[in-house]
């Protein structure tokens, strides 16, 4: 039996650090109007709060990218599937991603976009694995640490599912949602083996 799952940040860890981490990024870029990069689907939770929580102008713009050959694989290919929408030469660009694990796709990510030519780039992550680092990463704002856990909720998902859980939740590892479905049923999310039906 895996260990159950539990809340690793409840709703008010969350909007308490989105705002810590707004009021110092509008710090930073006092006197400058920074554009803030989300990398699809998972930061898109995390990117709506923080750009509330940044009293100062700004622009968003987003990428979806795709590994093959796994996160963890040295071999593995990166593909972007959305590219950005505006030039970022010359301006100051923050890319928010919900977690980093090994670094890799990341790397290659600010890699290319360092290639255009930005003013500045910098990484703001809601949650930092570093236990699985492999590639060196400098992440200027980090929003929590976290164990060798899997994750899912505020847009992190498992299959396209959890995403809209309000918090953070951890279990020991990912095929424990493949083997237990119905195990996140406990915070309101039903497995899909346990999907109640109409009763119209």
């Amino acid at each position: 039996m895996s260990a159950r799952p539990t809340v690793l940040f409840t709703e008010e860890d969350l909007r308490r650090r989105v705002a810590e981490l707004g009021a110092e990024i509008a710090r930073d870029y006092a006197g400058r109007e920074p554009v803030l990069v989300s990398v699809l689907k998972g930061a898109v939770v995390f990117v709506a709060d923080l750009i509330r929580a940044i009293d100062r102008p700004l622009a968003v713009d987003f990428m979806s990218i795709s590994t093959y050959g796994g996160e963890g694989s040295l071999s593995g290919v990166v593909r972007i599937l959305k590219d950005l929408d505006d030039d970022i030469g010359g301006r100051d660009v923050l890319v928010v991603e919900d977690i980093i694990d090994t670094g890799l796709t990341l790397s290659y990510l600010l890699t290319t976009l360092r290639a255009r030519g930005p003013a500045s780039l910098q990484v703001c992550a809601l949650l930092d694995r570093t236990v699985r680092r492999i590639a060196p990463i400098d992440i200027r704002y980090r929003g929590f640490e976290i164990p060798d856990v899997f994750v899912v909720g505020y847009g992190l998902d498992h299959g396209e599912r959890y995403r809209n859980l309000p918090y953070v939740v951890s279990v020991d590892r990912q095929s424990t949602l493949e083997e237990e479905p119905g195990i996140l049923a406990p915070f309101g999310v039903r497995g899909p083996a346990t999907e109640p039906t109409d009763p119209t």
